[in-house]
């Protein structure tokens, strides 16, 4: 689904990998690593995580990006439980990723 939505975009590439994330970033000739962050609780997490990854791995920097407020409170459990219960999902997903969501959950 992210590569679907991202085809329109020459300069992203999207992929998955195992193991450790500042070794896949390396791997990739990667020296920052972005973020998004939500809410106070993704920060307490994610600043544990680029900690640990500079530990690792100190020349691979994590950078931080806040989201805007009308995303702040959006998750994928959140997205996933309003769909099982069927309620629209339309304006916090894009249109194809609902279409799939809806057929998955049956609503």
């Amino acid at each position: 689904m992210v590569r679907e939505e991202v085809r329109h975009l020459p300069n992203v590439e999207v992929d998955s990998f195992t193991g450790l994330l500042v070794d896949y970033a390396e791997s990739r000739g990667a020296s920052v690593i972005v973020k998004g962050l939500r809410a106070v609780m993704d920060f307490e997490y994610e600043l544990q995580m680029a900690l640990m990854n500079r530990r690792q791995r100190p020349d691979v920097e994590t950078v931080f990006m806040m989201t805007g407020t009308e995303y702040s409170y959006l998750s994928s459990s959140i997205v996933k439980e309003i769909a099982r219960l069927g309620g629209s999902v339309e304006g916090l997903v894009p249109e194809n990723v609902g279409k799939r969501l809806r057929a998955k959950v049956g609503s």
